[in-house]
């Protein structure tokens, strides 16, 4: 079994990327989203309800109970927060001693606290993945880090210890259910798009945040598309087993084809940091053999091997090649796919009813955890044979401690992750064992295992529906108020954010999907955009001469939906076509009955004092300082600079590492050659090199 150490460096460096730029991408929003005049202010979210301390930590685990005590509101508590977390990560990513697992605690009950008070804007699906891969980071990461170039201690153990490997299998078991449940979520959905393999043909245009690169792929073939929808489902469905694959090629199989969809979606949508963080994962599945630690190691140990050695290479390269050719007939059979020469086409239809599908899930599901639980039961038997190698009675009883510690905690997690898990097929989701349940529920709002299915059904078939606000002075002229990001003006070309996460732009795509009685917090910005909050119209406008009523707040606010379709091939200057639908939102103004009904209906009203805290504290001058020489930048300005400023420090120290250290006294002691006594000595001392006699003056090798 090769190393895993470096792909362990490479996660935990992946990690703190992805957690500074989730941290800074929120820094930008707190303000609008959840300060005193936000469209949903956090302070709602904390009300002491005279519990105990600690009991109210435990139930609402969030570090922003603390915020007055050090003279800030929950907004401000958040924004200092999003600030120490991006500068943490950022040391993370940069200096290899902060990679520690205090520094993985940190960041993770920093983003922890963060969702506590985040309501609608922070419960996506990748900020619970963030969550669940922060935490497995803490177990990851190294109390110390080792050396480089040095060897183990005397009667340590050599190279990794025992335990290590561990938990970075957690990190592989998580890589294969988000990926196989969101592969499979979508046929349990019953969407006519993914079983008709169309989904594609509209997935482009109707995505949340499209790139310019989705245009273009939008007007691909429809074979092609179709072709894409089955490639998706066996990347998605039929490759994941492999990630437990003890064949090491096709775990790399499997790692590039991962890659592969990662890599497509980010450049045809803006998926912030969701894909990024899916990479990191996929690092799990590598190992220090494959990324070339191990090479030169390998070269210099090969010897003959007798017959039955030899032999073994012949059949996994056998059984690598019947995988590839099991999926390749499967992806046939189960798709139909056929090739038609004169249209230069492949055809494809889904070739089984949502029956047998259920029928083959409900097999599946269940051998799928005993395989998940083999492969950890093949974790701990190696990672105990490496604990038998330690050497000292004293190195081995440390071991000891360390593997009983992180086995237990290895255990516990996968035990809890098969709750979660086993929510995509109710029959085994019921026989699941009872102690299971308890232990995921008594750790549930922890968030160290959640659930996953991405893109579960195709939206927008008809067209893509699209929001759009208008405002207005005398209530018969009215001007449209334009986003950022989400469509809007049909000339706009769709932008590149990755890896910010415009928050209100994303959950302006939920709530035209829907009334806007489904989406409470829309009420909320429509009172803040008539009270003329700067704060919310930043997220609309960063700059803000380009928002239509910056001058003056609208008197009235209405919304209208659209449906939105890219253009066709040769509309000169357009992007979109758009046609009205109807109205969704009414016309309201300030004091308006209607809006106020709203309001009340929503408990949009807070009229509750905030939270007593110190006057006296400097930190919230400190933090407003922040604020001001930060707001001029646009998000995705200070991601891309945060992520050149990275870049920048690592070439730095690239160039410092090559070259060598100067001398230290002890080894300039250790290379300086010894005095012999008399004159001789003397001679041969200062000139060994020149003397003529070498027989009588040996040199000294080090």
């Amino acid at each position: 079994m090769a190393g895993s150490r470096f792909a362990r460096q490479l996660f935990l460096q992946g990690v703190a990327a992805v957690f500074m730029f989730a941290f800074a991408s929120l820094y930008m929003q707190i303000p609008g989203l959840y300060g005193a005049q936000g469209i949903l202010p956090a302070r709602r979210m904390l009300r002491p309800q005279g519990k105990g301390r600690w009991q109210q930590l435990w139930e609402t685990p969030t570090l922003l109970w603390e915020a007055p005590r050090l003279g800030l509101d929950t907004a401000q508590g958040l924004e200092l927060l999003s600030l120490l977390g991006t500068l943490l990560a950022l040391g993370a990513l940069v200096l290899r001693p902060l990679r520690h697992r205090l520094t993985y605690l940190l960041l993770w009950a920093a983003y922890l606290s963060a969702c506590q008070v985040g309501q609608v804007f922070l419960y996506f699906q990748w900020d619970s993945l963030l969550l669940e891969t922060g935490f497995l980071a803490v177990l990851v990461a190294p109390l110390r880090q080792p050396r480089l170039h040095k060897q183990a201690p005397q009667g340590g153990p050599p190279g990794a210890l025992p335990h290590e490997d561990l938990p970075f299998w957690l990190v592989r078991w998580l890589l294969f259910r988000l990926m196989f449940a969101s592969g499979v979520v979508k046929l349990t959905s019953r969407c006519p798009a993914w079983w008709g393999l169309t989904a594609l043909t509209y997935h482009y245009e109707t995505q949340c945040l499209p790139t310019p690169a989705a245009w273009f792929a939008h007007h691909l073939p429809a074979w092609l598309h179709r072709l894409s929808v089955a490639a998706t489902f066996l990347i998605e469905i039929a490759v994941p087993p492999l990630f437990f694959s003890p064949i090491h090629r096709l775990r790399l199989a499997a790692f590039y084809s991962q890659v592969l969809l990662q890599v497509l979606i980010i450049i045809t949508g803006n998926y912030n940091f969701f894909n990024l963080l899916t990479l990191v994962l996929c690092t799990s599945l590598l190992d220090d053999k494959h990324l070339g630690v191990e090479r030169g190691r390998d070269r210099s140990k090969k010897m003959p091997a007798s017959w039955p050695k030899a032999l073994l290479p012949a059949l996994a390269l056998l059984l690598e090649l019947a995988v590839y050719g099991l999926l390749a007939y499967g992806t046939a059979f189960y798709f139909s796919l056929e090739v038609d020469w004169e249209q230069r086409a492949v055809r494809s239809r889904t070739n089984f009813t949502f029956h047998q599908f259920s029928q083959w899930l409900k097999a599946v599901t269940l051998p799928t955890m005993w395989l998940g639980g083999a492969s950890l039961a093949w974790e701990l038997l190696a990672a105990l044979w490496r604990w038998t190698q330690v050497r000292g009675w004293l190195w081995r009883l440390w071991s000891a401690v360390q593997l009983s510690v992180f086995g237990a905690a290895t255990v516990a997690l996968f035990t809890i992750s098969l709750v979660p898990y086993s929510y995509m097929e109710p029959d085994t989701h019921g026989r699941l064992w009872t102690g299971a349940h308890r232990l995921f529920g008594a750790v549930e709002h922890l968030q160290l295992a959640n659930s996953y299915g991405l893109f579960r059904r195709m939206t927008g078939l008809g067209g893509r529906p699209e929001v759009v606000l208008e405002g207005s002075y005398d209530g018969h002229h009215w001007t449209e108020i334009e986003f950022m990001y989400k469509p809007g003006n049909v000339s706009r070309p769709p932008p590149v954010v990755v890896p910010h996460q415009p928050r209100l732009d994303w959950q302006m795509w939920f709530a035209a999907l829907g009334q806007h009685t489904q989406s409470p917090w829309f009420t909320g910005l429509v009172l803040r955009l008539l009270q003329g909050q700067e704060p919310v119209i930043r997220l609309l406008q960063g700059d803000l001469t380009r928002y239509p009523f910056h001058k003056q707040p609208p008197t009235y606010i209405r919304a209208q939906r659209y449906k939105y379709w890219f253009s066709q091939p040769g509309e000169q200057g357009q992007w979109w076509r758009r046609q009205w639908v109807e109205q969704f939102f009414p016309t309201v103004t300030l004091g308006d009955l209607t809006l106020e009904t709203l309001l009340t209906q929503f408990g949009l009203q807070d009229r509750s004092p905030p939270r007593p805290h110190r006057a006296s504290s400097s930190l919230p001058r400190v933090l407003h300082w922040v604020r001001t020489q930060l707001s001029p930048l646009e998000a995705p300005t200070l991601l891309w600079g945060l992520l050149v400023a990275v870049g920048t420090i690592r070439v730095v120290q690239a160039l410092l590492a090559s070259y060598p250290p100067p001398p230290s006294r002890e080894e300039k002691q250790r290379t300086a050659p010894r005095k012999e006594p008399g004159a001789a000595g003397e001679l041969a001392a200062s000139a060994p090199d020149s003397c003529s006699g070498g027989a009588r003056t040996p040199r000294r090798k080090k």
